[in-house]
């Protein structure tokens, strides 16, 4: 499973501008403010960046300086997976080492939404016996009980980050896993198909 919340688009108004610094054609720029403060790109504005989105990464620098922020919740497994992205994405993560032992251990803390009833009876066990060593680490504080938790804790397990990426990084993180076999990455994919000017900045390689 995976959850994607706090979604936040910064930085557009700045990102166009820079976008016709090359040519020195501010003056056809016609992008605005609504009345609830919302940035809305005019059509001269909205066609340039759609023609620099199309032409490659060479001609579309300015969707590396809009910026997406997101709170993403996922399993440890499917963070290895997003850990390729490296460049352009700072993360910050709910830590297993200090907080794990805050909360009881229970099955909505795992992603096993998909697991056979066999997985899920050993997922369950392996509950039980984390949630046995936290309460004895509360007690006594022995570091032993606090490695078991640490080192038996599933890649199943549920953490939340607050990343922050680019629309340039956000076209390759689409269409190097839109039709990947874990459907997590499908919600995301979709979660980026509504992000403002989406199909003219991000969802636009089909036409190269």
């Amino acid at each position: 499973m995976i959850t994607v919340e706090r979604v936040s688009v910064m930085n557009m108004e700045n990102a166009i501008r820079g976008a016709r610094n090359p040519m020195n054609s501010w003056d056809r720029s016609d992008s605005y403010y609504d009345g609830e403060g919302r940035f809305v790109l005019g059509e001269n504005d909205r066609g340039l960046c759609h023609r620099l989105s199309v032409s490659g990464s060479d001609h579309r620098k300015y969707l590396r300086q809009i910026f997406v922020s997101m709170d993403i919740t996922a399993p440890l497994y499917w963070w290895k997976e997003f850990d390729t992205y490296k460049v352009a994405t700072v993360a910050n993560s709910c830590s297993t080492m200090h907080k794990i032992h805050a909360k009881e251990f229970e099955r909505a803390d795992f992603s096993c939404d998909r697991m056979s009833e066999g997985a899920l009876a050993v997922l369950d066990g392996v509950i039980a016996y984390l949630e046995e060593a936290r309460r004895r680490y509360l007690a006594k504080k022995d570091k032993a009980d606090w490695h078991d938790m640490i080192q038996l804790l599933p890649s199943s397990y549920n953490q939340m980050r607050t990343v922050t990426l680019n629309y340039e990084t956000l076209i390759n993180i689409y269409y190097a896993r839109r039709h990947h076999k874990l459907s997590e990455w499908h919600v995301l994919c979709g979660v980026i198909e509504t992000l403002p000017y989406a199909k003219d900045m991000i969802l636009i390689k089909e036409e190269n």
